[in-house]
């Protein structure tokens, strides 16, 4: 099943790689729902070979994101021996949701206000 997911990485992405040699990197994001009670859900996302990798390279935790891929369920047995299953995005392709600025808070930028005039002083052009 294609599943597309809008959100942010819950921590810091860490490439690992298996015994073949194959690159991995397992992660979380945070979808934001449009409710009046702003509520957040929590998806499980994989990735492996070459998205992986740049996955790993250009992603920090919080980098907002757009991830495609498909729904993948997985079993393992817990440590107490009880069968498990987990329901995953496995990633195909992501793409940067955000600016690079868009991030962090805005302040307004009055560089161009500041040209070495003292406030006791008189314009030139006044």
């Amino acid at each position: 099943m294609k599943a597309y997911g809008l959100g942010r990485l819950t921590k810091e992405p860490e490439l690992k790689y298996s015994a073949s040699g194959t690159a991995y990197l397992m992660n979380s994001i945070a979808c934001d729902r449009k409710d009046k009670d702003k509520t957040t859900d929590f998806f499980s996302i994989k990735a492996f070979g070459k998205t992986a990798e740049a996955m790993g390279k250009f992603l920090h935790k919080g980098s907002k994101i757009l991830v495609e891929g498909t729904l993948q369920n997985d079993t393992y047995d817990s440590k107490d021996g009880v069968k498990k299953t987990t329901t995953s995005i496995s990633v195909s392709a992501w793409e940067f949701a955000e600016s690079k600025g868009e991030k962090t808070e805005s302040k307004p930028n009055n560089d161009f206000l500041n040209i070495g005039i003292e406030p006791t002083e008189e314009l030139p052009f006044s």
